[in-house]
Formats: structure tokens, C-alpha cells, sequence
């Protein structure tokens, strides 16, 4: 495989979140100090600056398209369900969604580089995103020649959180729902990977919203911070990294819960493989991958990808076998797990990354690090 330098930007701050577009024709880079570059993902070349947000940008998300992600009918419709969109239709998403630390979330046409609308939740900072992934149409037949349609004419909500305040908004900037006061500072969210639940953690629990009725579908408890979120692919499992130096695992379907600790340090760093068989984790100076397959991963010795310094940040590809890992001492390595022989790539870089961010069709990598570069690799063979 060759894996080398594809094209470089820079950035007036710390590269806080990347993000690329659900057709991989345009990578969003936001700046810690407010202003987010769309950039051409061929050629680097700034298609727009965004002003972002005056006090800070903290997060970015792309809306997605009906062509660009999976829509899975309900059960009952036999067993060749019908899917909306595929790799090779994916239709162009030109609506990104930034949050910032002025309380606002505003979107913006990625076509003309202007903001088409704005939702703002108060004093507290923005600090997560997450558009509604995989909806489901209920009740379509198998060859519904409008499913795609009515998928695009019920459009996705983005779920925003800022302090303890979670909302639903409308591509549009209005808000459909709001939810009570969380207990203390939403600090993760995840889109069950069917569109039809958002987990919500804050310290003490996290919160399973039903994405039709708005209501508390779960509440699992646990008794310390929870710094990130992940599903696995399948929808099994629902994963925690904690401040605890732990990773928690629920099965909500199986009312099952698994936990790993002993980490050297608190833990953000969570991604799944494609078939949800591997967990990467990070939390110390090794990158470590269970195995979760059948009763999972507590109790087994995980496969250890070591790096010279902590683990900073990890990344599965969407739809093949490759995983990333970032170290604080700039140093980041492409990895294939399930070789005898792991070790695919090794990179140096001036500063440890940030965000890994893989492009659709998982060719190009993003890398932004905290010195405010922007690093694209591609992938070949």
C-alpha cells in the first residue's frame, strides 16, 4: 500500500475539529480561534473562509444527505430491505453546522460559503453536534419508489448540547424539542447507528432519547464523568470513555454492561471497526484493540499498538480495515490489526495530532494537529 503526503493547509489556531463532507468533495477545518476553511479535497485550495464563531468554533458537523448514508425500513418488510443510498450515489450535502463558545450553532451553505441560519442556546459554550444518522422510514414497502423522497422531505434533526441545555434543531435553525436540564454539562453524544435514539452523557449517567418521541427511551447510571461516545456499527453496543481512567460498555438490547479500567489516564479515544468486531481505545502510551465479539471484550488481553508517548487520538476507516492512532509527540502510525504483522505506516509530524478525520471512500486522511496544520494523506492499493 502506498500511503504518502497529499496536501498541507494551515490554520490560525489549534485545529480543533474536522470534518468531511458526506460526498468527500470538501474537508471543513475549524480553527480553536473561530474561523473554519472549506477546503477543495483534491487540491487543498480554500474554496471558503468561514467567520466561524468571534470567541471560538468547538465543533463541526456535516447534515447528511439520503443518498449519503444508509435508510433502513422497519422490521416486517422482509429480509432484502430497501436502502436509500450507497458509495456509489451519494449526492452532495452543502449544509455544515458549526458550534461555538458564543452559545450559538450556525449553519452554512458549504456552496456559497454563507450562513443560512442560526440557534442560539444561551451563554454556555456549544460544544457538540450530531445530525440524525440512518433514519428510518416506517411502514415503506421493499420497492417504494418514494422512499428516497420522503427520507428528503423529513430532513434530519441535529442534536446540539451547550452547558446542561440539549435541543433538537431543524435544518433550518429552528428548534423542533427541547430537552429538561441535564444534571450537569452534556459531555458526549451518539446517534444509535438506526437514526432512532441519541445517547446524551453527562456526569452520573447517560440519557437514551427516542428520536420520534423526544422521550427517555434508557437511563444507564454511572458514577463519574464520561468524556466520549461511540456505538459500534451494528447498533450492539454503546461505549464510554470515562474520567476514571476506565472504558464502560453497555449492551442496551441485552440490559448487559461491561467494564475495562486500569488505564494510565482518563479516556476520550473510542472507534469501531466497520463490523464492530474491534474497539481502539486510547489512554495511555498503547493504543489498545478488543476483541468484541460474542460475550465481549472484558476479560480478554487486548492486541497493543505501542507508541513512545500517550495515545492522543484513533481512528478506524469507515468501510475498510486500517486503523490510525496519534501520540502526543507528533508521531502517528497506520496499523492493520488483524495481520500478523500490524505495522503498516509510520509518520513524524512537527506537533501531536488533534483530529483524524477518514474521507467517505477512506482514501484520504486528515490530520489536524495543535500547532494549527492541517495534514491530508492518501491511500492507494
Amino acid at each position: 500500500m502506498n500511503f504518502s503526503k497529499h496536501w498541507a493547509a494551515t490554520l490560525d489556531d489549534y485545529a480543533i475539529d474536522l470534518a468531511w463532507s458526506p460526498d468527500g468533495t470538501l474537508l471543513a477545518a475549524a480553527s480553536a480561534a473561530g474561523g473554519v476553511m472549506l477546503c477543495d479535497a483534491a487540491t487543498g485550495t480554500i474554496r471558503h473562509q468561514l467567520a466561524g464563531h468571534a470567541d471560538g468554533t468547538n465543533a463541526l458537523a456535516w447534515m447528511p444527505t439520503a443518498g449519503s448514508q444508509p435508510t433502513t425500513l422497519l422490521p416486517g418488510d422482509g429480509p432484502d430491505k430497501h436502502r436509500a443510498g450507497s458509495n456509489q450515489q451519494r449526492c452532495s450535502s452543502q449544509l455544515l453546522a458549526t458550534g461555538g463558545q458564543d452559545g450559538c450553532v450556525r449553519f452554512w451553505d458549504a456552496s456559497t460559503g454563507q450562513q443560512t441560519a442560526e440557534a442560539k442556546l444561551g451563554n454556555a459554550w456549544v460544544e457538540h453536534l450530531a445530525w440524525q444518522v440512518g433514519r428510518v422510514i416506517p411502514h415503506a414497502p421493499n420497492d417504494d419508489p418514494n422512499a428516497e423522497r420522503r427520507v428528503k422531505d423529513n430532513p434530519p434533526y441535529l442534536f446540539a448540547s451547550a452547558g446542561r441545555k440539549l435541543v433538537a434543531l431543524r435544518p433550518d435553525g429552528s428548534v423542533a424539542h427541547t430537552f429538561p436540564d441535564a444534571p450537569k454539562t452534556v459531555s458526549a453524544l451518539g446517534w444509535r447507528p438506526d437514526g432512532t435514539a441519541c445517547a446524551a452523557a453527562c456526569f452520573g449517567h447517560v440519557v437514551l432519547w427516542e428520536a420520534k418521541t423526544f422521550t427517555a427511551e434508557k437511563e444507564f447510571p454511572y458514577a463519574s464523568a464520561i468524556l466520549a461516545l461511540t456505538w459500534s456499527p451494528d447498533g450492539r453496543w454503546l461505549v464510554a470513555g470515562c474520567h476514571d481512567n476506565a472504558v464502560h460498555l453497555w449492551v442496551p438490547a441485552e440490559d448487559l454492561e461491561l467494564h475495562m479500567s486500569g488505564y494510565e489516564t482518563k479516556l476520550q479515544e473510542l472507534s469501531f471497526s466497520r463490523d464492530s468486531k474491534w474497539l481502539a481505545t486510547g489512554g495511555g502510551r498503547d493504543a489498545c484493540v478488543w476483541d468484541c465479539t460474542g460475550a465481549g471484550p472484558e476479560g480478554r488481553e487486548p492486541l497493543l499498538l505501542p507508541h513512545q508517548a500517550r495515545v492522543c487520538a484513533v481512528a478506524f476507516q469507515h468501510e475498510h480495515g486500517l486503523l490510525v492512532t496519534g501520540a502526543a509527540n507528533g508521531e502517528f502510525c497506520l496499523w492493520s490489526p488483524t495481520r500478523k504483522n500490524p505495522l503498516v505506516a509510520e509518520v513524524k509530524m512537527p506537533a501531536a495530532a488533534t483530529r483524524f478525520a477518514w474521507s467517505p471512500d477512506d482514501t484520504l486522511l486528515a490530520v489536524g494537529t495543535e500547532k494549527g496544520s492541517v495534514f491530508v494523506f492518501k491511500t492507494e492499493g
